[in-house]
């Protein structure tokens, strides 16, 4: 990964990372992203109306730059959520103290937050630190892979993706533009963003868009990666994605680009992937596919039913192929639905058809390949020409432990 990172991280960009003591496990908890000048910046925040200060004061600033960002401040061990107007203050001492280390504008900060909910910040900590990240400032893999482990806080892997893509520069010459990316979530994962533990994800880019093109980039490539995944169904206070780009590459790419679009869709995927399979205790990653319905609309809400389903998540995790379970969520999910028409099957193996058990249903092959760490189910409703994909978890004994004494 190193190695790989070297040669595709994004120029016009550094990175740092720090102790702030936020973490009780005494790891790093604070990263920056520092762009060499402002960069265009598009985001996308939780559909939660309990929303964390950072979140706020990220709107506020966005709006007042016209979309331009030169810090990203990351901590990991406080939400910085639900503790009123101090969090607030805290955000911006965050912002004010970030423009004074690395000159720049309080407005031109983004700061984002995960952790506890409800528990003041002690900012005091972050801005004790900013001097030493200003001075540790790289941008190079090292730096880049150390802020990405400092922001998690349940995870047990770092979650990074990478992407390359050759356009014509303004000079009309092939050039390389590069796209790198790092997140974290484990638990709390339903993110539903909208335009209006938690899942952070930070996708930088050295192309050069407007922040209105990079919004149009953006939204696509959430809806079908970030808001087609699901650990257990909670949506976080917190959930973001920035995109930044800081135009190094001598590129300029306007709107409906589509190698562009392709690869940032990549990386928003392999980001979104990773995260359900770092899920909170999860002993299995389940790809939905689901085909035959009314609209897009009601195949969504088929996988989400499906994915949220507690009796459909601990059959999983216990590798009982009980497809009558599928077939209840299918049927209270909302979607148009033919209960006669339902197929349903495990990979290739035929579970379900036209509503009843499939007459080549094999109990002992369904079990061994629920049995596997990732798998598949196909479900067509026969209704029209809907589709989508997602990915979700099962749903474990170790999920309950982490999560019961997470605040202990």
């Amino acid at each position: 990964m190193r190695d790989l990172a070297n040669h595709v991280i994004p120029r016009g960009f550094r990175f740092a990372a720090a102790k702030a003591g936020l973490k009780a496990s005494g790891r790093p908890d604070f990263a920056v992203v520092v762009a060499d000048a402002p960069a265009s910046a598009a985001a996308a925040f939780t559909s939660n109306r309990v929303v964390a200060a950072p979140i706020l004061v990220d709107k506020e600033h966005l709006t007042a730059t016209g979309g331009r960002v030169r810090v990203a401040a990351i901590n990991a061990g406080n939400a910085n959520c639900a503790v009123g107007e101090p969090g607030l203050r805290a955000a911006r001492a965050t912002c004010a103290a970030a423009a004074q280390v690395f000159g720049c504008r309080p407005e031109e900060v983004f700061p984002s937050s995960t952790g506890v909910i409800g528990v003041p910040l002690p900012v005091e900590k972050l801005i004790a630190v900013l001097p030493g990240l200003a001075a540790d400032l790289g941008s190079g893999s090292r730096h880049f892979l150390d802020a990405a482990h400092a922001i998690l806080t349940t995870d047990t892997a770092v979650k990074t993706a990478f992407a390359r893509v050759h356009l014509a520069g303004r000079d009309g010459a092939a050039r390389e533009v590069r796209i790198a990316a790092f997140g974290k979530g484990s638990g709390m994962i339903h993110p539903q963003l909208v335009p209006h533990a938690t899942m952070l994800v930070y996708i930088l880019t050295d192309a050069a868009i407007s922040p209105a093109d990079l919004d149009g980039y953006l939204r696509p490539a959430i809806e079908v990666s970030f808001n087609r995944i699901s650990v257990d169904g909670d949506t976080s206070t917190n959930d973001t994605v920035l995109l930044l780009a800081s135009g190094a590459s001598g590129v300029s790419i306007g709107h409906g680009d589509q190698a562009f679009a392709a690869a940032l869709t990549q990386v928003c995927t392999s980001l979104a992937r990773q995260v359900v399979a770092d899920g909170e205790g999860i002993s299995h990653v389940v790809e939905l596919c689901i085909g035959g319905a009314a609209n897009d609309a009601d195949a969504l809400r088929v996988a989400r039913a499906i994915a949220h389903s507690p009796l459909v998540k601990t059959a999983w995790a216990g590798c009982d192929p009980n497809w009558g379970r599928l077939a209840a969520a299918i049927g209270y999910s909302g979607a148009q639905i033919d209960p006669n028409r339902i197929d349903i099957r495990f990979g290739e193996l035929p579970i379900c058809r036209d509503g009843g058990r499939a007459a080549e249903f094999d109990e002992a092959a369904a079990h061994s390949y629920v049995s596997r760490r990732e798998f598949s189910v196909a479900i067509d409703l026969h209704q029209g020409p809907g589709s989508c994909v997602f990915w979700t978890t099962d749903l474990t004994h170790d999920y309950i432990r982490i999560n019961a004494d997470y605040s202990t």
